[in-house]
């Protein structure tokens, strides 16, 4: 507003069904469940035009992994993929020792953390379905980070202007679309209590 207030259009938004995954030339609706756990975020504001909210958007989406629904980020930011220590812990997943441990500050809130376990995980979106091996690690952004691994390994390509994900797996091309504005925020904001009743439960149990 001229005032400098900021109005939040989200409860007229016409963009509350999930987001399609592209297999081949049809739009595929990825998973419609609730996510599990998260983080604190910045506020988002949701914009009429789908395509001008994805310009400053990091790529979100949802998968199963063994049959329940998480929060999954695509960023080419770095060079390793990670998982986080919640969701190994919930699915009671094997970890393998890291062969080159090291020391990370940037997914939490805890301060420096130490990486010495790699995960395999098992994911699907729609009809794509992968596995990636993982760092394990505290992260309170999301359950499971693809990065230049993933990226390389699949020969993806990004459209900056859609935030889509292009890529050939078994002969078949896939094109995974991100979610909105609205509902990167309704997952952040669920996931975050989730996470801070989890924190809250672990520290009734210390005392």
């Amino acid at each position: 507003m001229d005032d400098g207030e900021i109005v939040s259009t989200s409860e007229e938004s016409d963009y509350d069904d999930m987001p399609p995954l592209k297999d081949v030339s049809d739009l595929k609706y990825v998973v419609g469940d609730k996510v599990l756990v998260i983080r604190r975020s910045i506020s988002v504001q949701t914009k009429k035009d789908v395509m001008e909210q994805q310009r400053e958007n990091i790529f979100h989406t949802r998968c199963l992994i063994n049959d329940k629904v998480y929060s999954m980020i695509i960023d080419s930011g770095s060079c390793t993929n990670v998982a986080s220590v919640t969701l190994v812990r919930k699915l009671g997943l094997n970890t393998i020792k890291h062969e080159r441990p090291y020391q990370l500050q940037c997914f939490n809130e805890c301060g420096v953390v130490r990486v010495n376990k790699q995960v395999m995980i098992s994911f699907s979106v729609g009809k794509y379905k992968d596995e990636v091996l993982c760092d394990v690690m505290l992260m309170h952004a999301t359950h499971l980070l693809l990065w230049r691994p993933w990226q390389f390994d699949r020969k993806a390509k990004h459209d900056g202007f859609k935030n889509r994900y292009s890529f050939e797996k078994d002969g078949r091309i896939y094109t995974l679309a991100p979610l909105t504005s609205k509902q990167v925020y309704e997952d952040q904001i669920q996931l975050k209590k989730c996470y801070e009743k989890e924190h809250s439960d672990s520290a009734k149990l210390e005392k």
